[in-house]
């Protein structure tokens, strides 16, 4: 069951659209996402003046200048959950940049990306020789745990080498704007 908070939350995010891939994944079971729809809640309830998440998104909908108003706060949120992102992976990355200079390995990093390697290999190894004896339903569960080693190996891939132009960009900007915030 959907706590009432993330239903209020991803029904603002519709008015809101920026904030949304905050609430993809685990919603339910992620104290992150929690926050975050709380947050989006107490924003609307603060702008519209009112004691309730319902009664806030009314409001919103009837009120065309609140709601741009609504959605400016919003892009804030947006952008400052964002610099959080990226302070969070580049203090992991000085972490392993300490390592290296203190002549220290991270076994633990090196110990999930073998581990995913050997995962994903396992999956499609198990594929490759079995499908046709295993029923579709095993087929379809190995898959998709084939799919979730992978996307561990890309996110590994992008932590260490950096990710698309397209991200960058977004961080170069994202930087920019810390810059300016920070000047001003």
């Amino acid at each position: 069951m959907v706590a009432p908070i993330l239903t209020a939350a991803m029904t603002l995010a519709e008015m809101a659209p920026m904030i949304a891939r905050w609430f993809s994944g685990d919603t339910e079971n992620s104290n992150t996402t929690q926050m975050i729809a709380g947050r989006v809640v107490d924003i609307a309830k603060k702008l519209t003046g009112t004691n309730t998440a319902a009664t806030a998104v009314e409001v919103l909908q009837r009120d065309p200048k609140l709601l741009i108003e609504f959605q400016r706060t919003i892009l804030k949120l947006d952008r400052d959950l964002e610099r959080a992102f990226l302070q969070d992976r580049m203090s992991a990355r000085r972490r392993d940049m300490a390592l290296v200079a203190a002549g220290k390995n991270n076994t633990r990093a090196d110990v999930m990306v073998v581990s995913a390697a050997f995962g994903l290999l396992s999956c499609l190894i198990s594929l490759a020789f079995y499908k046709d004896a295993m029923p579709g339903e095993a087929v379809g569960i190995i898959s998709t745990i084939a799919g979730i080693f992978g996307a561990c190996l890309k996110d590994a891939y992008a932590f260490e080498f950096g990710s698309s132009r397209g991200s960058k960009n977004k961080d170069l900007a994202v930087m920019m704007s810390a810059m300016e915030s920070n000047n001003h």
